[in-house]
């Protein structure tokens, strides 16, 4: 798999990557999780996404691909309240505690990249949660520091001197940060993950959809009926149809250089490798998508999904 520069961060990093919320949240079976990983690794797949709130996630990654730490870019989050810590959210006790927590958890010596996981704009702007991260940077304990979240908050992140990656909600029911984030981004060579690069398959019925994206799937599968796209009139067909435009359609946003989709099941992680393999969607597709959310939203409101 072809990989491309991480922003200023000196790695190389494939266009789709592994995000860790699902198998933690479902509760996936670890035979099932050394699988998916080790399938995506051996594909050429080389970033891995977790958090600190991502139930078990941190310590199933370890288990499974810890033997082969030198592989792949290393990321996770931190700041938000978890039950295993006591100290106030966002404070340098919480981003502390929580970053030698990933790094027993993850079986390694230093994350590529720790996020602040979603803090609002103000909490961002006040600087003591970043300036922990800065000192676990300076202590070697995270080689770069960033931010997840969306609009405002993640539009200011990517302009601050110490971030350096920004994982943000890019997706054919979520433009939003592609004209508030990116730009940035670019300007300031910040590293861009794009969260739910798919949707989260809202084009399903929502009685198909599990749990874990009931809320964000109805209000993304509130748009795409508005926006009224169909993938066959704009040229594709078969079982993956959607998942190729929706997958596509991210990964030919200027700035985005890794797509993080999260499964449990491994023949998606191959379906989704040989979509990535496709590359970016001709111009003309990507116009008429813009043009559809934009009409659709025409007053303005559809905010990027935190």
């Amino acid at each position: 798999m072809r990989k491309t520069p991480f922003g200023k961060t000196g790695y190389s990093v494939s266009p789709l990557g592994f995000g860790a919320a699902p198998v933690g949240y479902l509760k996936t079976e670890q035979e099932r999780i050394a699988r998916i990983l080790n399938l995506l690794l051996d594909s050429g797949v080389n970033l891995l996404d977790t958090a600190a709130s991502y139930p078990g996630s941190e310590q199933a990654i370890g288990k499974a691909v810890g033997h082969r730490r030198k592989e792949f870019v290393l990321v996770s989050k931190c700041g938000g309240k978890l039950p295993d810590v006591s100290a106030a959210p966002w404070s340098e006790a919480n981003i502390t505690a929580t970053v030698d927590r990933a790094l027993k958890n993850l079986q390694t010596d230093h994350l590529d990249v720790m996020l602040l996981h979603s803090c609002d704009e103000a909490e961002l702007r006040k600087g003591h949660a970043l300036a922990a991260l800065v000192k676990a940077r300076d202590a070697g304990k995270i080689r770069f520091a960033g931010y997840s979240g969306d609009n405002a908050a993640a539009a200011c992140a990517a302009e601050l001197p110490d971030i350096a990656v920004v994982e943000t909600s890019i997706s054919i029911a979520d433009q939003v940060n592609i004209d508030l984030v990116l730009p940035k981004a670019q300007k300031h060579q910040i590293g861009v993950l794009a969260k739910r690069p798919i949707a989260n398959a809202a084009w399903k019925e929502l009685k198909d959809q599990k749990g874990l994206y009931q809320g964000y799937a109805k209000t993304y599968h509130d748009r795409l009926r508005k926006m009224q796209l169909d993938p066959a009139k704009l040229g594709f067909t078969g079982p993956h149809a959607w998942s190729e435009l929706a997958l596509r359609f991210t990964l030919s946003q200027p700035g985005v250089h890794c797509a993080i989709i999260g499964t449990t099941n491994p023949d998606n992680a191959k379906a989704n490798i040989e979509l990535v393999e496709k590359g970016p969607l001709p111009a003309d597709v990507i116009a008429k998508v813009r043009q559809a959310f934009a009409a659709a939203d025409a007053d303005l409101s559809w905010t990027g999904q935190t």
